[in-house]
């Protein structure tokens, strides 16, 4: 079972009204859960989502604490990309290598924007949207959830 089939079994459990699946093979064993909205790997570590959990809610405070028409306004124009899959975000191919994308970059469809890890997997994610890069809502080498918004865009 390859990461692309992991990520189908995860996209079929967000669907679907299914709470947990488990498979078992000679080679491996896998168990998916759904905690809330987002389904989870249950080899996480649990903090994992309670630190996930309290980052966007912190971040809607600090934005409280500007003028909030003026975010709210901004952000409703921008396309977003997300994560599709669970695992950690990395900006550049290596710890010495320059970011894929920087603030003010443009993007088209296939660009690649970042990496995200999974199972030891590096996975490239490529930009399916084509404008200008506005916002890295990720801090590097941190956790990311399915669907979690990674970079907010200005289409051009």
């Amino acid at each position: 079972m390859d990461t692309k089939d992991i990520q189908k079994l995860i996209d079929f459990i967000a669907q679907s009204g299914l709470d947990e699946v488990s498979i078992e093979t000679n080679e491996l064993k896998l168990s998916v859960k759904r905690f809330g909205q987002a389904p989870v790997l249950a080899a996480q570590p649990v903090a994992q989502p309670t630190v996930q959990a309290a980052l966007p809610a912190a971040q809607p405070a600090v934005s409280a604490a500007t003028p909030p028409s003026a975010p709210k306004a901004d952000t409703s124009n921008y396309l977003t990309i997300k994560s599709p899959m669970i695992g950690t975000f990395y900006r550049s191919a290596g710890p010495d290598a320059e970011s894929f994308v920087e603030i003010g970059d443009e993007v088209k469809p296939g660009k690649t924007v970042c990496i995200i890890e999974a199972m030891k997997l590096f996975n490239e994610i490529e930009s399916e949207v084509a404008g200008r890069i506005v916002k890295v809502l990720v801090e590097n080498a941190t956790p990311v959830e399915y669907d979690q918004p990674l970079f907010l865009v200005e289409p051009i």
